[in-house]
């Protein structure tokens, strides 16, 4: 089975996977590896090696997929962040316009007319 993967792989351009043989055997990812680690050593080398002359260039759809969501996670992470930053300047702001409207109405000597105090009496 490993050698049809990698004849596969090099077939289609798709590099072979350790969970694509695990899932062929009924075995899960880790229980592949922990018992066949060599194989999986093989395997992982084979993912990570540059493509040979004679392989199609171009990415998979997986791989295109894969570095697609992984950059979307990125700027999901930044976006994220652009937001927390934003909230904490808008309660910074809200905080000292209330403080400077304080500071206005006893410098200009208003009293303040609390309409919630009525309207329990």
């Amino acid at each position: 089975m490993l050698r049809e993967q990698q004849d596969q792989a090099e077939q289609n351009g798709r590099r072979p996977s350790v969970l694509a043989l695990a899932r062929h055997f009924g075995l899960s990812n880790t229980t592949f590896r922990r018992h066949f680690p060599g194989i999986a050593n093989e395997i992982s080398a084979a993912r990570t090696a540059p493509p040979s002359e004679d392989q199609p260039h171009g990415a998979s759809r997986y791989d295109r997929l894969v570095e697609r969501n992984a950059k979307l996670r990125r700027v999901n992470r930044d976006l994220s962040a652009h937001v927390r930053l934003a909230a904490a300047h808008i309660q910074r702001l809200a905080l000292e316009n209330a403080r400077l409207t304080q500071q206005l109405e006893a410098a200009s000597k208003v009293t303040r007319i609390d309409t919630r105090d009525r309207q329990r009496t």
